[in-house]
């Protein structure tokens, strides 16, 4: 149903509705205008199967990341009703030695070390998505000439801890050596030179006024001063601005007659919002200002993070409390790492970490994708026909969903595996495969319904594991004059939709430039967390109510708050999203980050009986591989997991 501000906000324009990019009146649209000759070609590309030729999903807008016929076949495998009926399995006469199942950094890495041990290993590799790479998702846009490339999942080469050497190896056999790639191709000058600086916007829907206030706010070194005057600029109360001043620069002990031991215990037992209300005794419009600030790492409120995992995080209000750097047994894995290590290495690709998928595609499938180092990934396009080839000791076999994985034979004494598969979509045939022997590296919530026979408690174990619902929104801008004359490279919206909007940094690798001036297309970096913050529900209910929401919102909603979000805060530089929009990719994940262990859900649960320890047990000659296994949303945690997985299967 179109409202009365629609025309304005652009949402007559058909370049980036989902309608008109899966097939349907794209002549008409095309030769009506509507659509660049780049992006009719990219959506008359979606109607192609994977071995065609134009077949390339890194362009596609709309709904991406889970997107529509992904995750039809296993929402009715979930349900129970995938079975019903008469299905016709049909034999694909195919045998490999490894089948894996799923083909995002830890399936792909899966690949990778089983050659490693076995060179002449015939693999396939089956996904569920129209791309590889899982999370690590390329979103690919041509405007005016352009080339635009940003990130649709994973963003950074980083980890709490250091990489081990399995994953530090296989990184620098992709030849990737972050530390040398962060000093030559980022490139910060360019935001620099012209001033630009982070910005907060207030929404009228939850601060009562819509206002944009450049400055201040987070990074702002907690200067007395500087903070003073951002929040005299916003529309908090005074009794907020007083708090949020108190919280920022104090240095009140909140937990007084406490050894640091006591206090670190005491705060892994309630959340930061139970901190900030009940010890620092702050105005309760204080939660609505920092409610969100744990999104990007737990994708719920503060509501339902311990204070403990905060203060590790650098929240503020824990400066009296004269902690002493370290963990405690009641932390989570990002906090904890950051307390105890000095972390990982850092770098992003411009399209993050699908330059590592990439590369390890050409590692596999060299045909696949042209070029010779890890500069020159980021530009390569890769021929999709390649993926699936017979003959190819390694295929990629996408826009499949494996439905079934079952040992041939007693557990103890299997002599195979079959495998069976069928379009994602739903619908269609399905299909029987064999290897010797089969790695999962798929969602581990999925996992009991593709392997019925596991032990209840491996099941229990695994469903266990909620997975953190996120939105990666990328949008293409014809110009970005409006943050140039606002002053401001990226927006904190609090009360916002998407919580922040973002110019994409810059940088210049290979063949790929960044933009530099303010008229030239660019990319916009949009996050939103739909957990149900400040619901009184934990960490894994607030993900299960977001993953409904998300689940159920159409494109035309996300799209309509985005162009009215930018709208609003970016109206005062001259921004008009009719005008302004060029395309957008929605990257859906209502499985997205895998869970941490979280104080307030899992208690003093043994860590040697984690669900995750126990959901990755091995199963005769099935083997489980994901991020989930390892309990912490991180590439090196992926690859760490595909090469444990492959040397439970094979005994070393």
């Amino acid at each position: 149903m179109s409202r009365p501000d629609d025309k304005e906000l652009g949402m007559n324009r058909p370049i980036a509705r989902r309608d008109f990019l899966q097939g349907a009146a794209i002549g008409t649209v095309a030769l009506a205008g509507g659509l660049t000759p780049e992006l009719a070609a990219a959506a008359e590309a979606e109607k192609l199967a994977q071995n065609e030729r134009g077949y390339y999903p890194p362009t596609r807008l709309g709904m991406r990341g889970s997107h529509p016929g992904s995750f039809e076949a296993a929402h009715e495998l979930r349900d129970g009703d995938f079975w019903n009926g008469v299905r016709d399995l049909q034999n694909a006469d195919e045998n490999y030695d490894l089948i894996v199942v799923g083909a995002g950094i830890s399936g792909l890495a899966t690949a990778h070390f089983w050659r490693q041990a076995r060179p002449q290993a015939k693999i396939l590799i089956i996904d569920n998505h129209d791309d590889f790479g899982g999370h690590a998702k390329r979103n690919e846009f041509h405007v005016a000439g352009h080339e635009l490339i940003l990130n649709g999942g994973t963003l950074s080469i980083e980890s709490p801890y250091p990489y081990s050497p399995i994953a530090d190896g296989l990184m620098k056999t992709l030849g990737i050596h972050p530390e040398q790639l962060e000093k030559e191709c980022a490139d910060p000058g360019v935001y620099n030179a012209l001033k630009l600086q982070g910005a907060t916007f207030f929404d009228k829907e939850t601060f009562g006024a819509d206002r944009l206030v450049v400055g201040g706010g987070r990074g702002a070194g907690r200067d007395p001063a500087a903070l003073a005057a951002f929040l005299a600029k916003t529309p908090l109360s005074a009794a907020v601005q007083r708090d949020v001043l108190r919280i920022e620069t104090g240095h009140e002990d909140f937990l007084p007659g406490l050894s640091a031991e006591q206090k670190k215990d005491r705060l892994s037992r309630f959340s930061y919002k139970d901190y900030l209300l009940n010890q620092a005794k702050v105005d309760p419009g204080v939660i609505t200002y920092y409610l969100h600030r744990t999104d990007g790492l737990w994708g719920c409120g503060i509501d339902a993070v311990s204070a403990i995992d905060c203060w590790g995080s650098g929240l503020p209000g824990f400066q009296g409390l004269n902690l002493p750097r370290g963990s405690t047994s009641r932390m989570g894995y990002t906090p904890a790492g950051a307390v105890d290590s000095e972390g990982s290495y850092h770098f992003h690709y411009p399209d993050g970490n699908a330059s590592i998928a990439r590369l390890l595609v050409r590692n596999l499938i060299p045909a696949a994708m042209p070029g010779h180092d890890a500069r020159d990934i980021v530009t390569a396009r890769c021929d999709y026909g390649q993926l699936d080839k017979p003959g190819n000791p390694v295929r990629i076999r996408l826009g499949h969903m494996v439905v079934r994985a079952r040992n041939n034979g007693p557990v103890n004494a299997a002599t195979g595996v079959e495998i069976a598969y069928t379009p994602s979509a739903g619908g269609g045939k399905v299909y029987r495969a064999h290897a010797a022997q089969c790695v999962l590296a798929s969602w581990n919530m999925m996992i009991p319904y593709l392997c019925p026979e596991l032990p209840a408690e491996q099941k229990a174990a695994l469903h266990k594991l909620v997975k953190t619902p996120l939105v990666y929104t990328s949008v293409a801008l014809r110009n970005w004059t409006a943050f140039q004359k606002l002053g401001i490279r990226n927006i904190s919206a609090p009360g916002g939709y998407h919580t922040s909007l973002s110019l994409n940094e810059t940088i210049n690798i290979g063949n790929f430039t960044s933009p530099r001036s303010p008229d030239e297309p660019i990319l916009v970096h949009m996050t939103r967390t739909p957990a149900a913050a400040n619901s009184g529900l934990n960490e894994r209910e607030q993900h299960k109510a977001g993953r409904t929401e998300l689940l159920a919102t159409p494109f035309e909603t996300f799209e309509r708050n985005i162009r009215d979000q930018m709208a609003r805060c970016l109206g005062a530089g001259g921004f008009d999203p009719a005008r302004d929009i060029a395309g957008i990719a929605v990257n859906r994940w209502p499985h997205g980050y895998a869970p941490e262990y979280n104080a307030l859900c899992d208690g003093d649960t043994p860590r040697d009986r984690m669900p995750n320890l126990i959901g990755r047990k091995r199963f005769g000659r099935i083997a489980i591989a994901n991020s989930d296994s390892g309990m912490a949303a991180y590439t090196d945690v992926a690859m760490d997991q595909g090469y444990r997985a492959v040397h439970e299967l094979l005994g070393s």
